[in-house]
Formats: structure tokens, C-alpha cells, sequence
């Protein structure tokens, strides 16, 4: 009875193992979610959109007054002889202690600083926006990166299968050649020239599992997973096939370039952040000269001192006032300043204009890869149709004994090579389709 028991612990422990060795099933939208949260790249750039908000709640409090307090105990002791008649009596000594409390309480506000304080709130305004389209910007590439990463992998996997399926219909004509060579059909060259191509065969399977895995192992990176845990990918609503008519409505609605090119320029986040960054840089040089300007500012205060810290303010001073400061040679040092702002506008503006000639080039290449990619899946459509009657040719001619194994070969290897052409033009048309929406900027997440 207790080796029943024992046995069955056993199985439930190993079926409990094995269900929780399961590796866990990633649709798309699952992967990119994951890669919103847990890549490096988007935690970097929502830090530093935190420190510049923080940047803007500092700059409105320069409008504010600025409050400070201080306090101080002091205790002195003074010793020495004592006198009578302003003569020293010889071996007297005196002394006397005393102690003071210091408490103050002071306020000041700027009233003028030659526009300084609105241009370092238009800058850290204008910074911390520039920083949000950064973060935009970088959740859509990782977003584009998961997508296409997730994308080559579903292509891989189907060349694999491919590969598998390849390798078992020349492992079943093996079969049959041998069968034919053993009663005495076919030779025994046809035999060693078909293991020949199954060895081969054999080792394209392996070849096409080891880049699926690496393909894995990227994607699982990307994402931020652990790359030792075991996952797989699958997603129902992403499909190979690919339906002539969307090829067609795709082609319609990417046409305009020069209507895609303003539509990118309306939406991509890097293209506003970088003229939020001039912007900025616009401000930095009203900042810059501030200095040639006075600076105005008021203050007030409240003092008290007393030997007994609960009497300090018993005698106490209170004050107010305006203060005016104004520098007026300071070595060309405001001129400097305000050289090397402007050097940084004009360099903004430069990236700006960059930014709009990139994005340009972006776009016409993208359309371009999407036009490549809808002729490439036509192509494939047309070769594997073509590929699929010749090699039903030759197996029927080399069945009847009217063709040679290597007509039959060839035609094969067509066959196979066409399947491929159709998984990877069929993929490299989504991948296409994904990266022109990228390229606009339209989609945030």
C-alpha cells in the first residue's frame, strides 16, 4: 500500500513539474506590453522626463518668496583679576559668564531679473516637452523593434516547418527508391544521390532551428525577460497569408509621398521635440542676457536676542527694504554667455531642418520597401505556383520512368526554395507595413 502511495506522490510531483515547465505562450500584444514595461530604453526616458517636470515646478517657484530662519546660542566668559582703585589685587581673580540666544526669520522676493526667471519658465516648459515626445518616440520604436523582432520569429518558425516538411517527403522518397532498388527498379546511385539530399536536408532543418532560437533569444532581450526562462509565440490574429486584397488597399492609401511626408512631420514625436528643443534654446539666450540688466529685489526680516531663549524676541529688530544690483563690467563674461547661446539656437535650428530632411528620406524609403515587398509577395505567389506543377511533373515522370532523380531534385529544391520565397515575402510585407506606420508616427502607446 505504502509503494502505491509513494509511486503515486511521485507521478503527481513529476505532472506538477512538468505542467510548470510549460513554457509560457506570448501573443503580440502581450510581447509589446512587456516591452513598454520592462525595457531599459522607456525606464531611462520616463526618468528623465520625471527630472525635467522637476525642472518646470522649480522654475515657478522663483516667482515665489523665499523664506529662511535661523538661530544661534553663544556662551562667553571673560576672567582676570580684581582691581581697587585701578590697582590689581595680587592673587584675586574674577570672572563673569554670560550667554545670548539668536533667533531671525527673513523673507525675499524678486521683482526684476531682466526677464530671466520667464525665460527659465519658457525653457523648462519647452524642455520638459521636448522630453515627453523623446519618451513617445521611444515607446514607438521599442514598440516597432518588438513588433518586427516578433514578426521574424513567426517567419522563422514557418521556414522551419518548411524544412521539417521538406526533409519528410525526401525521407519518404528515400523509402521508396530503396524499396525500388531492392527489387530492382532503380540503381544504386538513385539511392546514395537521395540520402545525399536528405543529409542535406537534415542539416538545413538544423540550421533553420538554430536561427529560430537565436531569433527567440533576441526577442526575449528585447522585452527585458530572462533569456534562460522558455517561451513561445503564437498569436491567431497575425497570419502568413496575406489577402491580395489588402496588398491592393495598401498600395492605395501609401501613394502621396508628399501627403505622407507632412503627416509625418505633423505627428513624429522627434521631429516636435526637436523643435521644442529650439525652443528652449531661444530661451537660454534671453537668460543669457539678463545680465545686462539690473536686478531688483525686496527683503524683510525679524531679529531677536536675549539670555533666555523663552525671552528672544523680548528685543527684537525688524526690518525691510528694496535692493537694487546692477553689474557693469563683468570682463565680457555676459558676452560670452550669450555668444555661446545663440551658437546653441543656431545649432538647434540646424537639427530641426536635419530632422525634417531625415524624416523625409525616412519616409520615401519606407514607401519604397513597402512597394519592393508587395511586387516581392506577387512574385513568390506566382514562383510557388509554377514551382508546385513542376515538381509534380517530375515526380510523375521519374514515377513512370520517363525522368532522372536529378530532374526530380531540382525541382524539389525549386519547390522548397519557393515555399521559403512565400514565407519571406509574406513576412517582409507585414514587417514593411508596421515600419511605414512607424515612420508617419501616427500610432502612440
Amino acid at each position: 500500500m505504502s509503494v502505491r502511495l509513494t509511486a503515486l506522490s511521485i507521478a503527481i510531483i513529476v505532472a506538477t513539474v512538468a505542467a510548470g515547465a510549460q513554457p509560457k505562450i506570448l501573443t503580440l500584444e502581450q510581447a509589446k506590453q512587456i516591452g513598454l514595461e520592462r525595457n531599459l530604453n522607456v525606464i531611462q526616458a520616463q526618468n528623465n522626463l520625471s527630472s525635467a517636470e522637476s525642472g518646470v515646478l522649480a522654475a515657478y517657484g522663483r516667482y515665489l518668496p523665499s523664506l529662511s530662519a535661523s538661530g544661534s546660542w553663544t556662551r562667553s566668559q571673560v576672567e582676570g583679576p580684581i582691581y581697587t582703585q585701578g590697582i590689581p589685587i595680587p592673587g584675586s581673580s574674577a570672572n563673569a559668564t554670560t550667554g545670548s540666544f539668536q533667533a531671525g526669520l527673513s523673507a525675499g522676493l524678486t521683482l526684476f531679473d531682466g526677464f530671466e526667471r520667464e525665460a527659465n519658465l519658457n525653457r523648462a516648459n519647452a524642455t520638459s516637452a521636448a522630453t515627453e515626445h523623446t519618451v513617445v518616440r521611444t515607446r514607438q520604436s521599442v514598440v516597432f523593434q518588438v513588433e518586427s523582432e516578433y514578426l521574424n520569429v513567426l517567419r522563422l518558425e514557418q521556414l522551419v516547418r518548411v524544412s521539417e516538411e521538406n526533409l519528410k517527403r525526401d525521407r519518404r522518397q528515400l523509402e521508396r527508391i530503396e524499396e525500388s532498388n531492392r527489387v530492382g527498379a532503380l540503381s544504386l546511385a538513385d539511392v546514395y544521390r537521395q540520402q545525399s539530399q536528405v543529409a542535406s536536408d537534415e542539416l538545413s532543418l538544423i540550421n533553420a532551428q538554430n536561427e529560430f532560437d537565436k531569433a527567440k533569444a533576441d526577442l526575449v532581450a528585447l522585452m527585458g525577460l530572462n533569456v534562460a526562462d522558455d517561451y513561445q509565440f503564437a498569436d491567431p490574429s497575425v497570419s502568413g497569408s496575406i489577402d491580395s486584397t489588402d496588398v491592393s488597399a495598401t498600395r492605395a492609401k501609401y501613394t502621396d509621398i508628399a501627403a505622407l511626408t507632412n503627416t509625418a512631420l505633423t505627428y513624429r514625436p522627434d521631429y516636435l521635440g526637436a523643435k521644442e528643443n529650439f525652443d528652449a534654446s531661444s530661451s537660454s539666450v534671453t537668460m543669457a542676457r539678463a545680465n545686462y540688466f539690473p536686478v531688483l529685489s525686496a527683503r524683510a526680516g525679524l531679529n531677536g536676542n536675549n539670555e533666555e531663549i523663552g525671552n528672544v524676541f523680548d528685543y527684537k529688530t525688524i526690518y525691510w527694504g528694496l535692493n537694487l544690483s546692477w553689474t557693469l563690467f563683468d570682463g565680457f563674461a555676459t558676452n560670452q554667455s550669450v555668444q555661446s547661446a545663440i551658437a546653441s539656437k543656431r545649432n538647434a535650428e540646424i537639427t530641426v531642418a536635419q530632422a525634417e530632411r531625415n524624416i523625409g528620406v525616412e519616409v520615401k524609403k519606407a514607401m519604397l520597401d513597402l512597394e519592393a515587398a508587395m511586387k516581392q509577395f506577387d512574385v513568390s505567389q506566382k514562383g510557388l505556383r509554377s514551382a508546385s506543377e513542376d515538381r509534380k511533373i517530375a515526380e510523375e515522370r521519374y514515377n513512370l520512368g520517363a525522368g532522372t532523380l536529378l530532374d526530380l531534385l531540382v525541382a524539389s529544391a525549386g519547390y522548397v526554395n519557393a515555399e521559403a520565397n512565400v514565407v519571406n515575402a509574406s513576412y517582409n510585407y507585414i514587417i514593411a507595413k508596421r515600419n511605414a506606420e512607424y515612420v508617419l508616427g501616427e500610432r502612440t502607446y
